[in-house]
């Protein structure tokens, strides 16, 4: 996977990470009274027990898995392995990650999973 491409990828899962944060910021008041005052570059790479579990309160079960995906791609950049399958290691079209840039499986793997899920 070229460069270029995995670091528009990351830029989107950023980008994506930001908009759910904000939204929490936006509607959620025990959350937005506990980053104010955060630096905005913070506010993205915060661990902090308090934020993870409003965050987690806030956002929802659906939310909360969006997030750990988001999280998971972005490792898997860190560590040089965007854009491979985690279950066969078969690389990921570019179609997927562009639509879901947290994708940590091919087509055929998560087609697969969500069949073993039903």
């Amino acid at each position: 996977m070229d460069q270029e491409f995995v670091e528009k990828m990351e830029y989107a899962l950023h980008e994506l990470k930001m908009e759910m944060i904000s939204n929490l910021i936006a509607t959620n008041q025990a959350f937005k009274a506990i980053v104010e005052g955060m630096d905005p570059k913070d506010l993205v790479d915060s661990a902090s027990d308090d934020i993870d579990r409003t965050m987690i309160e806030s956002i929802g079960i659906q939310g909360l898995k969006r997030m750990k995906l988001i999280e998971a791609a972005l490792m898997r950049i860190k560590q040089g392995k965007y854009g491979q399958c985690i279950k066969c290691g078969k690389a990921i079209p570019r179609d997927r990650l562009e639509a879901i840039p947290y994708s940590l499986m091919c087509i055929e793997c998560k087609t697969a999973e969500e069949r073993r899920n039903r």
